[in-house]
């Protein structure tokens, strides 16, 4: 006999039949739900899987730009890149005029080349081996006069070169007056270089030259540049609530992975990030340099960047390294700062610790009530790097009346803000847009420097100093001539609309180098970029701030971030465009019209 199941109630009592039923039908109901609820995560699972898919569909599926639906307010992009190394620059498209303009530029930096690819290192450049003769030293010299140096190079095994190449260092001092300039270097490309001083102060003076890199270091230089543009990698911090990941950007990046796309929409300067797993690309929150790469050379290549070997080492004269110089009269000193040109070389010298520009009236500003009544009603914008923002740094602790507002901005980054009100003087500084190794800056303040001036109204009481060079150092040129293109349309329209508008230049300095920082940020590289920048600024009515030849010609040693002295020559320098006397500030503004009627 079978046994059919009872129900209970709570007090062991049998149901009603109703109840009976209900209890019945649960069992199947909760079997439906289950069912259903199975078949729901099993279609979240297809879904995800096919967006997944959809997501990393190469370029050959004719699908090039996914833009996220969250992204629409935002310029960032995902697409896809090809494997090889994908570079923003490489896709601009440039007009006849723009071409011309880069073919002048490259050949302007064109650089001699070892005559073939491998040299076994005993065959390179010994400055310990190499030396220098000064010619006719002790012929009656006075001041303004040339004085020549013939450098011959050779190799470790004490052979002389046949080519040149090598990158030199050069300059004249008399270190118990505190004076020094530097040396033009012509390369006859056989092993031998000339050197021309001009002698600019009276005493004994000394001559010195150092190999900065030979001429086979700097042909590996030149392929780090472009082969490897990733060589300094930056990333950018993604978040949303308590998600956050981090990926790498780049100008240039590897791989098929998406990326973000955070183009800027007016100047179209290309920066790139890996696309985050799980966010999207509008919840990037800020930008930081992520590091530098190892083993970019191979280890005959190493044996080219060392320090003390064949890194700014002193190559030594064969014979006496000084001179004589005789002092001018006072009839002749005047009629030779007088006869000076704009483009005269070099540009200035040091004496007793103070720069002489040779072309350019000059004042020392010495104290803090100096540069205040200088600057009185201005405001000074500084757009560039961190040796922009010495300036910043110098002018805010030496004025006792500017004071620096809190804008809660990271140290070292901006943007920074100083007032004095009594005296009415606004100055601020902001860091220049990417590629910028910085140690965090907040995506919203990532600007552009052309996208800044545009937003100036310009004007007789407005000051702009601009830098930008030491962050581009690793990139193929044309990224450089692209940012500088972008900056100079946009100088060229703040002129137009505002012509007593005033900007300058403050141009690249020399730095401490060893075998690390050589491969990012040699002075070789910047050298180049330097060329770049004065080439392409010259002659549509900016100002420049001779940085290069106030770092290489002084005392000290070489730095990055130049110490004070230095700083203050190069403000002094600046202040002295600000404030020149009346009679010079309207030859000034003469030379700066006609310049501008030539551009129009």
């Amino acid at each position: 006999m079978t046994l059919m199941p009872m129900d209970y109630g709570h007090h062991g009592s049998i149901l009603p039949e109703q109840e009976r039923d209900e209890e019945i039908m649960w069992p199947s109901f909760c079997k439906i739900h289950i069912l259903c609820l199975g078949l729901a995560v099993l279609a979240v699972l297809f879904f995800v899987h096919n967006f997944y898919q959809l997501e990393n569909l190469d370029h050959d599926t004719g699908l090039k730009w996914l833009t996220e639906g969250d992204d629409q307010q935002s310029s960032a992009q995902t697409t896809k890149i090809p494997r090889k190394l994908y570079c923003g620059y490489e896709q601009q498209v440039l007009s006849k005029r723009e071409q011309r303009e880069e073919e002048s530029l490259f050949a302007a930096i064109q650089w001699p080349k070892p005559p073939k690819n491998k040299i076994p290192f005993v065959r390179t450049t010994d400055p310990s081996h190499s030396n220098f003769v000064i010619l006719n030293p002790y012929t009656y010299f006075k001041v303004g006069d040339q004085l020549e140096v013939l450098v011959y190079v050779k190799d470790y095994e004490g052979k002389p070169k046949q080519y040149g190449g090598d990158y030199l260092q050069t300059r004249i001092h008399s270190a118990h007056l505190k004076a020094g300039a530097i040396g033009r270097v012509v390369d006859y490309q056989n092993g031998s270089y000339r050197i021309f001083f001009t002698l600019l102060w009276p005493g004994e003076v000394t001559v010195s030259v150092s190999l900065v890199h030979p001429s086979e270091g700097i042909q590996v230089l030149d392929r780090l540049r472009e082969e490897r543009p990733d060589r300094v990698y930056f990333k950018s911090l993604f978040k949303s609530g308590r998600v956050s990941e981090t990926t790498v950007c780049n100008v240039c990046l590897y791989g098929d992975m998406p990326v973000c796309n955070f183009t800027d929409l007016y100047t179209g300067e290309p920066w790139f990030c890996y696309k985050p797993r799980k966010l999207s690309c509008a919840t990037r929150t800020s930008h930081y340099k992520g590091g530098y790469q190892k083993g970019l050379l191979t280890s005959e290549e190493s044996l080219l960047f060392q320090s003390d070997v064949n890194i700014k080492v002193p190559i030594f004269s064969s014979g006496p390294d000084r001179v004589i110089v005789r002092p001018l009269g006072h009839a002749e000193m005047d009629n030779l700062e007088r006869s000076q040109s704009p483009d005269v070389f070099p540009s200035g010298y040091y004496y007793q610790d103070e720069w002489r520009p040779r072309a350019q009236w000059f004042q020392h500003f010495n104290t803090s009530s100096d540069i205040t009544e200088c600057l009185q009603g201005k405001v000074i914008h500084l757009f560039g790097d961190s040796t922009l923002r010495q300036w910043f740094e110098y002018l805010t602790s030496f004025l006792p009346d500017l004071v620096e507002l809190n804008l809660g901005s990271p140290k070292n980054v901006g943007p920074f803000m100083s007032v004095d009100v009594k005296h009415n003087i606004l100055l601020k500084f902001r860091c220049h847009g990417p590629p910028i190794r910085f140690t965090t800056v907040f995506s919203h303040e990532l600007h552009y420097i052309a996208n800044e001036l545009d937003r100036i109204v310009g004007g007789k009481n407005t000051v702009i100093a601009i830098t930008i060079w030491s962050h581009f150092s690793t990139f193929p040129v044309e990224v450089y001539i692209r940012r500088l293109r972008n900056i100079r349309r946009s100088v060229v329209q703040l002129l137009d609309r505002s012509p007593q508008t005033l900007v300058i230049l403050r141009t690249a300095n020399v730095q401490e180098l060893g075998p690390e920082v050589s491969l990012f940020n040699s002075d070789w590289y910047s050298y180049q970029l330097d060329t770049v920048m004065r080439k392409m600024f010259s002659g549509i009515g900016v100002y420049f701030v001779d940085a290069w030849e106030m770092s290489l010609a002084h005392y000290l040693p070489h730095k990055l971030h130049p110490e004070e002295i230095i700083v203050k020559n190069q403000l002094d320098a600046f202040l002295s465009f600000v404030c020149p006397p009346e009679s010079y500030y309207s030859l000034l503004r003469g030379i700066h019209n006609q310049m501008w009627s030539l551009v129009l």
